[in-house]
């Protein structure tokens, strides 16, 4: 089940400063690379920006995670160790796309003035829907291993910047990442090919992978929660149009994800007629999985979702 942060009123988020500092404890975030010395002090907030951070930087960067697998990115609130963090750091990576809503505060709030890196810089944003939640546009920007690719660079730029006595480590790790993400990308297309034209039709637990439909080209017949924010619900009637879109159409699976409640798409699988692909199977949309599991990096997040997807729609 998704994972949330109980929401943080003005003067407790203030509180939250206060307590980091007087503890000045480690942070509880997920730390690589031991014991800093002389490397790059780095924060990364989603689960995918501090998988390519690690990549990047490699042994000359210690990555401190905020958010934990399976914790939704959206609805997050910030904990003391997290404004420790980024009180103490030369880089802070984040996703943009207006994805981290929670990050602007918590950087004022723990005094931080190192590198900001906005891992979208470059990246042309799929727009949203006019509605306020998506005036950013979509911010799962990640789905697309292109995108992957701009983000890497974006990060190494900053690594480069702040610590020009590793650079060289800094591009050959880039070079290598990037080689990957491309032989990523091809597998992707020929796995998708392999499906017939006709039934290369998704439905989602969320709006979270517009990227990965538009570069594959996938035709998207709708989700379950109809926005790019996991928090938002859909109404009766749209939930009656959904089922009646999906007969009409010929879907052959709905996917739900790893970190949402299978509970609506089960039921409208059920009334559909179709199979549902749910829990540890399902999807990573928002977030990578665990240590272990199918979804442990970048990687192996994409070539999951890729497998489950043309395994599924084959039927």
């Amino acid at each position: 089940m998704r994972n949330r942060t109980v929401r943080l009123a003005a003067p407790a988020f203030a509180g939250l400063l206060a307590t980091a500092t007087a503890c000045g404890g480690p942070s509880s975030a997920s730390d690589t690379g031991g014991t800093s010395g002389e490397k790059l002090k780095v924060v990364a907030t989603t689960t995918q920006v501090a998988d390519f951070a690690r990549n990047i930087g490699g042994d000359k960067v210690k990555v401190t995670q905020i958010l934990k697998p399976n914790v939704d990115p959206h609805d997050y609130e910030p904990s003391p160790a997290d404004v420790q963090a980024i009180a103490e750091a030369d880089v802070v990576v984040e996703n943009g796309v207006h994805l981290e809503r929670w990050l602007d505060q918590t950087i004022s709030s723990a005094g931080f003035h190192g590198t900001l890196v906005d891992t979208s810089k470059g990246v042309a944003v799929r727009r949203g829907n006019g509605t306020d939640e998506q005036a950013a546009g979509d911010p799962h920007i990640w789905q697309d291993p292109k995108n992957a690719e701009i983000m890497s660079r974006d990060i190494a730029s900053a690594f480069t910047a702040k610590d020009t006595k590793d650079t060289a480590t800094f591009d050959a790790n880039l070079t290598a990442y990037t080689g990957k993400l491309d032989q990523l990308d091809g597998w992707i297309t020929q796995q998708i090919n392999t499906l017939p034209a006709d039934q290369r039709k998704l439905v989602t637990n969320h709006d979270a992978f517009g990227y990965y439909v538009d570069r594959y080209h996938l035709t998207f017949v709708g989700s379950i929660i109809p926005s790019f924010d996991t928090s938002a619900e859909l109404s009766g009637k749209q939930l009656s149009t959904l089922v009646a879109k999906i007969k009409s159409t010929g879907v052959k699976a709905i996917f739900s994800e790893s970190s949402l409640p299978p509970k609506t798409a089960e039921a409208i699988g059920k009334q559909a007629g179709v199979k549902v692909e749910a829990g540890e199977s399902s999807l990573y949309g928002d977030t990578l999985g665990p240590a272990g599991s199918a979804g442990a990096t970048y990687l192996d997040m994409e070539r999951h979702n890729t497998t489950t997807i043309v395994t599924a729609l084959k039927g």
